[in-house]
């Protein structure tokens, strides 16, 4: 008898991308997405171009180790200050996501917008939904190949000036531009215009919703932020159950006609109608399409809208919805985040605008010089954080007869940065062998408020 072999199964651990073609679709949500769009971009691509106090406004510049915000400069001892903005913007995504699920990801993060741009410019050279569909299947000519080409060109122009200012950020953008023109851009520059340059046109240009899919781990951990009266993309199935085509009086029917428009405008291609996936963005482009159709068969909107698991399930109305938005897991992420702004917020406002690090000359621990005094050498590393230029007084005490030997005043320039050597001494006598607690005073000679005191050790020889 013929033996047969045992048939293997294979398992495909990732799909085959299927080519998706979003319809273009107009209302309420495709304007506010429209408006993110605009609003983050202009921040993004102006920014670098904006001057303040004859600087570049928004500068993270890591040579000199100075970050500039407008008028605040941070230095690496404020790395506090980025922890919290880390904290704020992670207990804002927890409170949206509370609130209304994947909102972000559907109207502002960087993925959504860029596609979204990336999306406009394809339609734009291609054509609608149907005219790209036919142009993917049709065999290459002339034509096409004048279409695909200019499309690609635009999206590498576009993806170099976005990788171009994201260097801006880092590199003054003055001092850039006049790089790129004589063609001397640094080797890390080139890197990094090239490197966010290739991501943007690989991401917005060809993976798109791949990104959200596999990429994206927010899309898989976003459930633990839900609870059933958060606000999600939701099908009445009640009302639109079952579907069928028609206009009118439709008997034993529901109101969903079946025409698949909210397939069609998915940028992800779900069927929103099969219940809440994590692959939907929540970008509410699937509601926008259903309210068009429910327009023209005389249907009331809202067969496809944002609503919670205990509102489709209650029949609530906006009012029900809204007092059940006020719940513990909001109050609480609320509260937090209202906090942690207000502490974020004085703390930055009371910030003194200098800075001194005290460090000893370990090379000599402590010695005896003429009169019998003793004496310790130390270096200040003083740091005027603000934006003028400021004259400071030294001044140190702790110890009977304390002073310092020497200038006791410098003058530094605005967001200078400069390492004081000091000597200080005392009397013989004074103070017990060993360390002995001191305090150094520095104070701005034009503002008496700017005064940062700190603690250092005065050694004392056998």
């Amino acid at each position: 008898m013929k033996q047969t072999e045992p048939q293997t199964a294979v398992i495909h651990m990732y799909a085959k991308r299927e080519e998706i073609f979003p319809r273009e679709v107009s209302g309420r949500y495709a304007r506010i997405r429209w408006l993110c769009v605009w609003l983050t971009q202009l921040v993004f691509y102006g920014l670098p171009w904006l001057n303040w106090n004859g600087r570049q406004a928004v500068l993270f510049d890591l040579g000199a180790r100075k970050f500039y915000l407008f008028g605040l400069v941070l230095w690496p001892q404020d790395f506090i200050y980025l922890a919290a903005l880390l904290i704020i913007s992670a207990y804002s995504l927890f409170l949206f996501t509370a609130i209304a699920g994947r909102v972000w990801c559907g109207f502002a993060c960087p993925q959504t917008v860029y596609t979204e741009i990336f999306m406009w410019i394809e339609r734009k050279i291609e054509g609608p939904r149907s005219a790209r569909m036919r142009l993917a299947k049709s065999p290459w000519t002339v034509d096409k190949f004048a279409r695909k080409f200019a499309k690609h060109a635009i999206w590498g122009g576009l993806a170099l000036w976005t990788g171009f200012t994201f260097v801006a950020y880092f590199t003054p953008t003055a001092h850039l531009v006049q790089e790129v023109a004589t063609m001397a851009l640094g080797p890390w520059e080139t890197f990094w215009i090239l490197f966010y340059a290739f991501a943007t046109y690989g991401n917005a240009g060809w993976m798109r919703e791949q990104v959200c899919k596999y990429m994206c781990p927010y899309a898989r951990f976003q459930s633990s932020m839900f609870d059933k009266d958060t606000l999600i993309i939701s099908y009445d199935v009640e009302r639109g159950e079952p579907r069928g085509a028609g206009k009118g009086e439709r008997t034993g029917l529901g109101d969903c006609i079946d025409c698949s428009m909210c397939v069609q405008v998915c940028p992800t291609g779900i069927d929103i109608r099969n219940g809440l996936q994590y692959e939907c963005i929540g970008c509410a482009a699937c509601v926008d399409a259903c309210n068009s159709v429910m327009d023209k068969v005389d249907k009331p909107h809202g067969l496809i809208r944002y609503a919670s698991e205990h509102a489709m399930k209650n029949k609530w109305g906006t009012p029900e919805i809204a007092r059940h938005m006020l719940r513990p897991r909001v109050l609480i992420y609320t509260s937090l985040l209202g906090v942690i702004v207000a502490l974020f917020a004085g703390t930055l406002f009371l910030r003194t605008p200098l800075k001194v690090d005290v460090i000893r000359d370990r090379g000599s621990m402590g010695r005896e010089v003429e009169d019998g005094m003793i004496e310790n050498v130390y270096r200040l590393q003083v740091m005027n954080t603000s934006e003028h230029e400021h004259e400071y007084k030294i001044k140190v005490k702790g110890l009977d007869g304390i002073h310092l030997e020497g200038d006791d005043e410098i003058e530094m320039q605005a967001t200078e940065s400069r390492a004081v050597p000091v000597r200080v001494r005392i009397p013989h006598g004074v103070g017990k062998t060993g360390s002995n607690k001191i305090e150094f005073e520095i104070t701005a000679e034009d503002d008496p408020s700017v005064k940062v005191e700190e603690h250092a050790v005065f050694i004392v020889p056998r």
